[in-house]
């Protein structure tokens, strides 16, 4: 449900959000491993949005 890892990241937990009972409460303030993301997933908030599957 968590990860720790002192040597890499002091000081910091990273708590699982699917496992929060609130995770809108909880925002992101980082980003993490983003060395290999693939270059689309920058800019995901400029792509169309979709409150349920498309229509024909």
């Amino acid at each position: 449900m968590y990860f720790i890892n002192e040597q890499m990241l002091p000081g910091i937990v990273d708590i699982q959000s699917a496992t929060l009972d609130d995770a809108q409460a909880h925002p992101p303030a980082a980003q993490i491993q983003t060395a290999e993301r693939l270059d689309y997933m920058s800019d995901l908030a400029a792509m169309p949005q979709f409150e349920r599957y498309p229509g024909p």
